[in-house]
């Protein structure tokens, strides 16, 4: 379920922690966790912030949380840098890792319910001959599939080192021809695999149709009528994040330290991962999407549409994941990992919606059940 659920780098080199060690100065410790939220008294959601911090070693974790009348508070723990221990922002901006397939699933749905793209289609119709390696064929796999991680193209994301991701600028073809060296996981529509590359291509059907670049599309289709002033796709080059943010950090495994990872070159992950966002507009954003003001019903129909995780009792849709609540029925977000950052939220059908960043993405998969689990006492509390 965490590699299905997330954008992130997997099983990387000891060379490459290595360079990770040559660029970037002295060993960072997690700090105390805050003793109160950032706007009103400590509740659940505080506690359970708090716990990601003390218990679980995260440099920071901050949240917004909405109710259904539309209250909005938001929270901090932790610090927003451990080298001058710097107060975490309020709503700071975050990198957003796979939540971006959802603003790029919300395009491609859109062009659908214009007429320009067919969710059964084949990808060769919009990318001809682009798709071919071995046991893959982009004339025998569906739009639709690359939506809903049913294609069986294989993942790129294993196969590029902490370094390039610190330095290089990657354009879609060269993620594609990093994929595309290794065979077919399955055949199309075999089974569910989560994989970034099926998102990379869905980007490319985007700008083959509308002509314009994918960071103008979801800029004008989505984040411009939202009114989602702090989301924003990086331009090429982009390495920092522009406003106020606690620094993202990393390390390969729980017994290094942490280290500064704040600023990298995000275009590894492109419309699969690269945008750049803050809890409360993540908030809006699903909630509005739930709401109908982004799609017709239709294309909402179809994106709720899911297939099981595993046995995790969550669905994926096209580019929206449900996942069960304890207090009975299911939220619907998405979720994302890019080094320095761990996102996790989404909102109900009544309007409740609730979003957690973390700075560093966990080396243990139980410090994420963790992260959920406080998502999911935000929206049943």
């Amino acid at each position: 379920m965490r590699e299905q659920s997330r954008l992130r780098l997997r099983s990387l080199s000891a060379a490459a922690a290595v360079a990770v060690a040559a660029l970037t100065a002295g060993v960072l410790a997690p700090p105390a966790a805050s003793a109160a939220p950032a706007v009103g008294r400590p509740d659940t959601v505080q506690r359970g912030l708090d716990a990601l911090v003390r218990d679980d070693g995260l440099p920071a974790a901050l949240a917004s949380a909405k109710d259904r009348t539309g209250r909005t508070r938001t929270y901090t723990a932790g610090v927003g840098d451990l080298a001058t221990g710097a107060k975490v922002p309020g709503d700071g901006q975050v990198r957003i890792g796979s939540n971006t397939k959802t603003f790029t699933a919300v395009v491609a749905l859109q062009l659908v319910g214009e007429g320009k793209v067919d969710l059964d289609a084949d990808v060769d119709s919009y990318l001809p001959g682009l798709v071919r390696g071995d046991g893959i064929d982009g004339r025998h796999i569906t739009v639709r599939q690359l939506l809903q991680h049913t294609s069986g193209l294989p993942e790129y994301e294993g196969y590029i080192s902490e370094s390039e991701i610190r330095s290089r600028y990657y354009e879609p073809r060269d993620i594609l021809d990093i994929a595309f060296q290794h065979k077919a996981d399955f055949a199309p529509g075999a089974r569910f695999a989560y994989s970034s590359t099926n998102y990379v291509l869905v980007g490319l059907i985007v700008q083959k149709v509308t002509g314009r670049p994918i960071a103008e599309e979801i800029g004008r289709r989505v984040l411009q009528p939202l009114g989602l002033r702090h989301t924003y796709f990086p331009t090429a080059g982009d390495r920092t994040v522009r406003e106020a943010h606690p620094k993202g950090y990393y390390r390969e495994s729980a017994a290094e330290p942490l280290r500064d990872i704040t600023e990298l070159d995000p275009s590894v992950a492109w419309a699969a991962g690269q945008m750049v966002s803050t809890n409360a507009d993540l908030n809006q954003f699903f909630a509005a999407l739930l709401a109908g003001r982004l799609l017709p019903a239709a294309q909402l129909a179809q994106m709720r549409t899911t297939v099981p995780i595993g046995n995790s009792g969550a669905g994926y849709g096209l580019g929206l994941i449900s996942r069960p609540l304890s207090c009975g029925g299911v939220y619907w977000g998405h979720g994302g990992d890019i080094p320095g950052y761990e996102t996790r939220g989404g909102a109900t059908d009544d309007g409740r919606a609730v979003n957690i960043a973390v700075t560093t993405v966990p080396t243990d998969e139980a410090v994420t059940a963790h992260l959920e689990d406080v998502v999911d006492t935000a929206l049943c509390r």
